[in-house]
């Protein structure tokens, strides 16, 4: 039990403003973690501040492009500056272009990219360079089951969640050596902002639930516990892995 326990620990996330960020950042200060939060809106970032904040923990947050180079560098000097390490990273910011190829622009495809991939890159760049520094530490990527099995209208999507599987793979191997883990979660659909036009379309959602073994979809706080574990010691013999929760829509 004492394994799962993360006090002490500084653990940053991005996209920490809503969703699945925000579920992250607060089961990992519920497990004990101070936690940087970044991502674009303040507003946001400040609303998940608070919430970690009751918990007892500590909590700053960083207005962030994860695209920006010079960016994501300025953010994790300030994570270190005032937290003076960094252990767990969850890369999570991420959009979706959703729409047939033929209509797609190459703009679209670049701004999935750039956040979905470019971000990963930097921020694990930015922030890994202290945990290979210290010779410990946590990264655990946010995929998706897009990534896995092909659906339609979501080419550039699943191109940038397929690309952070393979990064995360290939980073997995370059770190082990630095006792760095690098893992990857994938989900299937959750209720968040990025779905919920689509879930709450009359003809769209029932659908897509349809197509889910357990006939739901998942919660945000659902996806909680499983970014602790993979920020926990219970998991150092992990790296490497892609883990799917998705109500068994991948298993069909």
């Amino acid at each position: 039990m004492l394994a799962l326990l993360l006090d002490d620990k500084v653990a940053v996330v991005t996209g920490a403003g809503r969703g699945l960020g925000q579920a992250a950042a607060c089961a990992l200060a519920e497990a004990g973690a101070d936690v940087a939060l970044l991502g674009r809106t303040e507003r946001e970032l400040e609303a998940t501040a608070d919430i970690i904040r009751e918990m007892g923990r500590r909590a700053i947050t960083v207005v962030t492009d994860v695209t920006n180079e010079d960016s994501v560098d300025a953010a994790a000097a300030t994570v270190t500056e005032k937290f003076g390490r960094v252990d767990i990273l969850v890369n999570n910011a991420g959009i979706a272009s959703i729409g047939p190829l033929l209509e797609m622009t190459v703009a679209d495809l670049r701004r999935v990219m750039d956040t979905n991939v470019l971000g990963a890159f930097l921020c694990s760049r930015a922030f890994g360079a202290h945990m290979v520094a210290q010779r410990k530490g946590a990264i655990i990527n946010i995929a998706s089951i897009a990534g896995i099995v092909g659906e339609a209208d979501t080419t550039a999507y699943s191109a940038s969640k397929g690309a952070i599987i393979a990064f995360t793979k290939s980073l997995a191997i370059e770190w082990a050596r630095h006792n760095v883990t690098v893992n990857a979660i994938a989900p299937g659909y959750f209720r968040t902002d990025l779905n919920k036009k689509a879930l709450d379309d009359v003809q769209i959602g029932p659908k897509i639930v349809a197509r889910i073994p357990q006939r739901r979809v998942g919660q945000p706080e659902e996806l909680g516990p499983l970014v602790a574990y993979l920020a926990s010691d219970a998991s150092r013999y992990m790296t490497g892995s892609v883990l799917v929760i998705d109500g068994g829509q991948s298993a069909k």
